[in-house]
This record gives C-alpha cells, sequence and structure tokens, in this order.
C-alpha cells in the first residue's frame, strides 16, 4: 500500500498530514499508540477499522503500543455521553481486558505490539502529579468539548472527574512517548489533548490519525452503549446474519474500511450502485463473507453463507434450532407463547394477523390450528425466528 492510499482509505481526517508525511519519509519506525477502555467483555467490528490501519502500519516496520485503559475505563469515556456513567470495579475492567486482547490480536500483529497497561504509571501517580497535570488545561478548554459544553449549558451533570478524562488519556502518549495516535473521530478532542500536553512538556506532539465512525444495525454510530454492535466474537452465522441486515447506504463504506479490494475496484462499485447495475444483497454477502473470514476462518465464512442461504433465500429452516415438546394438544396462539415465539397471547395473535407464522412453511392463516404432540413440524416467526415441535 503506498503512502497516499495509507492516509486516505479509511481516514477521516489526519493531524497534521505534511508533518505525519514527514515523520514516514524519515524511515523512522514510529510509536503508533491506540488505547481502548475495557468497559464490556466484547470488542466490535467497529474497534477493528482502526485496528486495520494500524496493521497496515506494521507492515512497514512501525511498531504499535496498545494501551489498555485500566484507570479510564473505571471513569469511562464522556464523548457523546449525556449522563455520567456508572463506575466500574478495577476486577470488573481487568477481567474485561483479558478478552480484549484476544480480540486485538485477531487483527493486530501480536509480534509486532507492545501492551502497556496505564496502572503502569498511574498506580504510583501523587497528587502533586495530578494538581500538575490538571493545571494545565483551562476550564475554556475543556468547555469547547461538546459534550461538555452541552452538558455544561444544559446544566445536566458533570463531574470534575470526566474533565479528568481528556487530560489523562492525552497523558499516556507523554508516558509511552507517542509518535502517532490513532481512533475514532469521537475521540478527536482527547487526542487532541494529548498532542498539547506533549508541546507543553517539550515533546515532539504526536501525529493523529482519526478513522470514520462505522453505522452500527439500527442506522446510529456503531456503539455498545446503543446496543446495535456486531461483535468480533459473534458466532460466524450470527456475525453474516447481521452484516446481511444492515441498510444498502453502508456497502462503499463497509467495502472501504473492512476489505481490500482496490480502489479501482471501489470506484466501479460505487459506480454500480449509483447505476443500479449491480445487486446490493450480492455486495452485502461478499462484504460479510470478507468479515467472518477475517475475524473466524475463510470455512466459516462458506459455512455461514451457505447456512444464511438455505434459511432466508432458499427459506429452509436452520439445523440448530430450538425443539419443543408437546405433551398435549395445543392451539398454535398457546404454543406460541409457550415456546417464547411471542411474549403474549395477543402478540401471537397480532403476529398471525401480520402474516408473519408459518408451520412446515406454510402461512398460518387463523387462530384455530392445533398441533399434535409428535406433529415435529417447524414453527416460523419472522425471518429468524424457529422452533421444532417434538
Amino acid at each position: 500500500m503506498n503512502i497516499d492510499e495509507l492516509l486516505t482509505r479509511g481516514v477521516a481526517e489526519v493531524i497534521v498530514e505534511t508533518e505525519l508525511r514527514q515523520r514516514l519519509a524519515e524511515g523512522v519506525p514510529l510509536r503508533l499508540k491506540q488505547g481502548f477502555d475495557p468497559t464490556k467483555p466484547d470488542m466490535h467490528i467497529g474497534h477493528a477499522v482502526g485496528l486495520r490501519k494500524l496493521r497496515q502500519f506494521q507492515e512497514l516496520g512501525h511498531q504499535v503500543v496498545l494501551i489498555v485503559g485500566d484507570w479510564t475505563a473505571q471513569i469511562g469515556d464522556p464523548s457523546g455521553r449525556d449522563e455520567t456513567r456508572q463506575r466500574l470495579s478495577a476486577d470488573e475492567v481487568r477481567a474485561n481486558a483479558e478478552t480484549y486482547m484476544e480480540q486485538f490480536f485477531r487483527v493486530v500483529d501480536r509480534q509486532r505490539t507492545e501492551v502497556r497497561w496505564q496502572s503502569e504509571w498511574f498506580g504510583n501517580f501523587t497528587l502533586e502529579h495530578a494538581l500538575d497535570l490538571a493545571g494545565r488545561f483551562t476550564l475554556a478548554q475543556m468547555l469547547a468539548h461538546e459534550t461538555f459544553r452541552r452538558r455544561y449549558e444544559s446544566g445536566a451533570g458533570l463531574t470534575i472527574l470526566e474533565l479528568m478524562y481528556p487530560m489523562l488519556q492525552g497523558y499516556d502518549s507523554v508516558a509511552i512517548r507517542a509518535d502517532v495516535e490513532f481512533g475514532g473521530t469521537d475521540q478527536k478532542f482527547n487526542i487532541l489533548a494529548g498532542r498539547e500536553l506533549m508541546a507543553q512538556l517539550g515533546m515532539r506532539p504526536q501525529q493523529v490519525v482519526l478513522v470514520p465512525l462505522i453505522p452500527g444495525t439500527d442506522g446510529r454510530k456503531m456503539s455498545k452503549t446503543f446496543l446495535n454492535t456486531i461483535d468480533i466474537r459473534m458466532p460466524p452465522a450470527e456475525m453474516f446474519g447481521r452484516v446481511m441486515s444492515m441498510s444498502d447506504v453502508v456497502i462503499p463504506l463497509y467495502f472501504e474500511v473492512f476489505t481490500d479490494v482496490p480502489m479501482d475496484e471501489l470506484a466501479a462499485i460505487r459506480h454500480a450502485l449509483t447505476e443500479g447495475s449491480v445487486n446490493p444483497r450480492d455486495l452485502k454477502a461478499r462484504i460479510a463473507r470478507e468479515i467472518v473470514a477475517q475475524f473466524h476462518s475463510p470455512a466459516a465464512a462458506q459455512e455461514a453463507e451457505a447456512a444464511f442461504v438455505r434459511q432466508f433465500v432458499q427459506r429452509e429452516a436452520p439445523a440448530d434450532m430450538p425443539e419443543h415438546a408437546l405433551l398435549a394438544p395445543t392451539p398454535i396462539v398457546d404454543l406460541m407463547v409457550a415456546a417464547g415465539l411471542a411474549a403474549s397471547k395477543s402478540e401471537a395473535r397480532r403476529l398471525i394477523d401480520g402474516g408473519g407464522v408459518r408451520v412446515n412453511g406454510e402461512r398460518v392463516e387463523g387462530y384455530d390450528l392445533v398441533l399434535q404432540p409428535g406433529a415435529n413440524a417447524v414453527v416460523q416467526v419472522g425471518r429468524r425466528k424457529f422452533v421444532r415441535v417434538a
């Protein structure tokens, strides 16, 4: 990959691009920083956008430094939050961090990665150090953060601890002497705080590479907060299905950040979508194969696609569906509630009225259908819920 593509493909902004190009031209391996707050045990594919970019830099000989935010995770990144996060314990953070490691190294080369924990420097931080750090930033600077300003002006709760978050993340860059920091566009303020702090301390300020935020299954940014993620450890079939359920509008972006298709081919894909000369479903299937293969294996991707075709294209039921035993003749409405296909009888009736219930592939037209013990029937609700009546 040439430098122009490295700094533009899957990249939202570079600060300062001319300086970073100069650093790359010097031919000296750079220290590439990215930090993760292990607030939950699972990473999602949105995190992988930055990880893929780190891997590309690694392949040019540069050194990745992974920061495990075992202190900042206990605060929680306030960016984009309308309320204070619930504090996590050190034990919860460390347990989450252990799972992060395995997921991180599905993308980034373990042999060319240095793992550092914030507790290495914050564990011995004195009050004198904390006061010195806080004294290097003004309230006006902190209120330039959109989230802080919005909450302050609305009268919502905003703790001093949250105001410290960008400073602590910035100090990480000082502690490991970062040359470049990577993060999503929502991290711009925090990363620039590190650049500012390094300059104040007489260090060469780090450069910044910001990657785009990826839409989740509901169209909002992919976030554990919104419960709209495609998780890296998600089973292959479910991962494949989640990608296929995404809106068609994400196709060009997903191709750009999750695949290695050449740029001219990417331009042709965009053109074909605009002209309507390609079926978006075929393109999403290609993306889904690529994503599953990256985080599982090519064989798992093939199996996941075959299962998807059987279930949603050929309308075949999945082979591993749950079973529900019948001991007596049971009306379809009662069965749906008992088997967990509907929350209540009224919901079951609404689903039947809407044409969303099938038995052995045949649409259920009324409430009077009674299933018999030993029927070995497959009951389907919508596109994804199946139960075999045993």
